[in-house]
């Protein structure tokens, strides 16, 4: 055999099929594409598997053990987060450090925090203020001070209002039954409910009225922040709007009678609404008939209008019930705050 014949043709062969390096590095990430898919356990036929789920179904009514399960972990979550919330000795503790690190000077009676001594503070405060000792926070309440300070009393008014709306949040979380973010009109009716005796405002109301009045509560909450009559309203929603803060107003037992006057939600006004209701309903069998709402007001609405406004609400036997009658209420005095708008 001629060993340097068969060399020389070795040589030849390989110089023939050598590949260009980008041929190389192509074959390489080819090869490297295909041992990383079957590595890992699947190929375009099995991808659909390796796709975590995004979607879990809300448990049937007769699934009771999915649904208890659902509601202890909402529970907890929300155990959970009440105990991130500041408390009120954490507060008072966090008005110290302020107070301590002022940075001088005073601008007349207001104490200011430069962004040094506002770093200071959040380090010493602890974890759960940490949320509230950022650049972004403290860019947001810098108003043309000289020597680019902030309140210290804007400051935690801010964090106060925080922890509150947080606080209300759960709060209203826990009657979040579908557990969805928003409330139906009977998770709405009993947050109200159990919250009366908390408002000492309300304290002279009979229980026998309760019903009333949660009804003359809740029909407002619906009426603006559910104008597409679904039924049910965000937490988002109600934590915006300033409803809430109305109702809320109510624990303050100085409350003067100008402001209960004004509040829609106080007893003197909810007793109001419900008078003029009774004094409608001539017949008294609890609901109001055409005739009957004709006498709302100086009388002015007219028999088009009235056939008109039975045709679009829900009637039993022809009468309108008190949760009706309020919608139209507040339909009526939002027509007439347009035509004043209008005129100024």
């Amino acid at each position: 055999m001629d060993w340097k014949k068969s060399l020389k043709e070795k040589l030849q062969r390989d110089n023939y099929v050598r590949k260009s390096e980008q041929e190389m590095k192509e074959e390489e990430m080819s090869l490297f594409t295909n041992y990383y898919t079957e590595w890992k356990g699947g190929g375009k036929d099995s991808s659909a598997q390796n796709i975590p789920r995004f979607y879990y179904r809300l448990p049937a009514e007769d699934e009771v053990l999915q649904q208890k399960l659902r509601e202890e972990s909402r529970a907890v979550f929300l155990q959970r987060k009440s105990r991130e919330l500041l408390d009120n000795e954490e507060l008072q503790n966090l008005w110290f450090l302020l107070d301590k690190h002022q940075s001088p000077p005073m601008i007349g009676e207001e104490a200011m925090i430069n962004y040094t001594n506002f770093q200071t503070v959040g380090e010493k405060a602890g974890e759960k203020c940490k949320t509230f000792f950022t650049p972004k926070v403290f860019s947001k309440l810098v108003h043309n001070d000289a020597y680019g300070r902030i309140s210290i009393m804007q400051f935690f008014n801010y964090v106060m209002r925080k922890v509150w709306l947080h606080q209300t949040r759960i709060g209203l979380s826990l009657y979040d039954v579908a557990g969805q973010g928003y409330l139906r009109e009977s998770d709405l009716e009993n947050y109200i409910l159990e919250l009366i005796p908390t408002l000492p405002q309300l304290d002279g109301l009979e229980k026998s009225f309760y019903s009333f009045y949660v009804c003359t509560a809740v029909r407002k909450f619906f009426f603006f922040l559910d104008p597409l009559r679904t039924g049910k309203i965000k937490i988002q929603d109600i934590l915006a709007c300033s409803f809430l803060d109305d109702l809320l107003e109510l624990r303050d037992e100085d409350l003067s009678k100008e402001s209960q006057e004004s509040n829609w939600f106080s007893a003197p006004s909810a007793l109001r609404v419900y008078g003029q209701y009774l004094n409608l309903d001539k017949d008294h069998n609890g609901m109001l008939s055409k005739e009957e709402l004709s006498r709302y007001g100086t009388g002015t609405l007219t028999c088009v209008f009235l056939d008109r406004v039975f045709q679009e609400c829900l009637t039993y036997d022809g009468e309108m019930v008190l949760s009706q009658y309020l919608f139209q209420l507040f339909k009526h005095c939002k027509i007439r705050f347009w035509e004043k708008k209008q005129i100024l």
